[in-house]
């Protein structure tokens, strides 16, 4: 990665006002980031409500950051004279919110008629929980994603807030605003763009709602194909107290997995579904016999489709993803590396997580807005 404050990546020229906030939206705004648009985060003044201390959350990374008191006589105004320069903005307010501090669509689209404007909620603009706080974890339970994690006889499983927040929100805010871009410099008409966390996680489901169609999945978790409920798609204890992740679907690969876990001849066929619990106890069997390591060496660099199940850590020093550069070191911090990756415009870490009001002196002269000060 490389260190420079010059713009890179393939959004260079884009520019972005975030309105402070948490959670999914700054994650949107710092992917737009990484890959090189200039983010401006308007921030308030006074301590953050949530999150770490500033220098180390990463969601503010390769951003700029001004300070706004959008409840003063001139804050609103500010605003806009930044959105008068923007072609995104990105804001994570309750339904009416932004409106009433005067920084809504019709404000903004009426300064910059070409402005996507975006929205980054869990329930959505409208609809009867538009108004009520929520979370990843609700959000996800919501859209029928949280149930499908787990097993049949366990409370579903927490995959942090990876699955509502940043997949079914920061994601499909991405999309949308990168599509809101293209049909605004193509015709000079933005639009308001609503990313709802239920749309985005239920969004995903697309391929299961298929299957379901199909009486190819049963809307349970823990016994289809995919989700633990065979035990050549499922994960499995060491004897050292690890885990290893099995996925031998396709039966070469599920082949090559019987012969180097030695299941011997008389296991149970791969497809013998009623057969599936005795599989799945010899599979375990097999793997509580030696510890996470040794197993990793022998399956490592085969067609078996086995994985240790690695630590945030353990995940950074993996000789594959070292190779890669999947994570980096920046500003003293280990991270992930801005993805995906580009041939001819590649992104780069420019700046460390900014502190609020950083760059305001800064942004006020680049982007020509003199009312703005330090």
């Amino acid at each position: 990665m490389t260190d420079t404050s010059n713009p890179s990546g393939p959004l260079a020229g884009v520019r972005v006002v975030e309105l402070a906030g948490i959670g999914p939206g700054p994650f949107a705004a710092m992917l737009l980031a990484d890959l090189g648009a200039d983010v401006v985060r308007v921030d308030r003044p006074g301590p953050p409500a949530l999150g770490p201390d500033p220098a180390h959350d990463l969601t503010n990374r390769n951003k700029r950051s001004v300070l706004i008191d959008l409840k003063s006589p001139g804050g609103p105004g500010l605003v806009l004279d930044l959105v008068e320069r923007a072609d995104l903005l990105i804001e994570g307010y309750r339904p009416g919110v932004a409106e009433r501090l005067g920084v809504g669509p019709d404000a903004c689209l009426a300064r910059n008629p070409a402005l996507v404007y975006g929205r980054m909620t869990g329930w959505g603009q409208d609809g009867p929980l538009a108004q009520h706080a929520g979370h990843d974890i609700g959000y996800a339970a919501t859209a029928g994603v949280l149930g499908l994690i787990g097993t049949p006889d366990h409370a579903p499983g927490i995959p942090a807030n990876l699955l509502g927040d940043y997949a079914g929100g920061s994601l499909y805010l991405v999309v949308g605003l990168l599509a809101g871009l293209h049909h605004a410099r193509a015709t000079g008409t933005g639009q308001v763009v609503d990313a709802a966390i239920v749309d985005g996680a239920a969004h995903l489901t697309a391929l299961l709602w298929g299957l379901l169609a199909a009486g190819q999945w049963q809307d349970r978790r823990g016994t289809n194909l995919l989700d633990g409920g065979a035990p050549f798609y499922a994960s499995y204890r060491t004897a050292d107290g690890g885990y290893m992740a099995v996925g031998a679907l396709e039966p070469q690969f599920y082949a090559e997995f019987a012969k180097l876990l030695e299941l011997g001849a008389d296991a149970p066929g791969q497809w013998e579904v009623a057969r599936w619990p005795e599989l799945r106890e010899a599979i375990a069997g097999r793997f509580a016999t030696r510890t996470a390591e040794e197993w990793t060496a022998l399956f490592e660099g085969t067609d078996a489709c086995v994985a240790p199940v690695l630590t945030l850590r353990q995940a950074a020093a993996h000789d594959h993803l070292a190779a890669r550069g999947t994570y980096t070191d920046h500003a003293g911090i280990t991270q992930p590396a801005p993805a995906p990756r580009f041939s001819a415009t590649p992104a780069t870490l420019r700046r460390p997580p900014s502190h609020p009001g950083q760059h305001t002196a800064e942004v006020a002269h680049d982007w020509s807005v003199p009312g703005l000060t330090p």
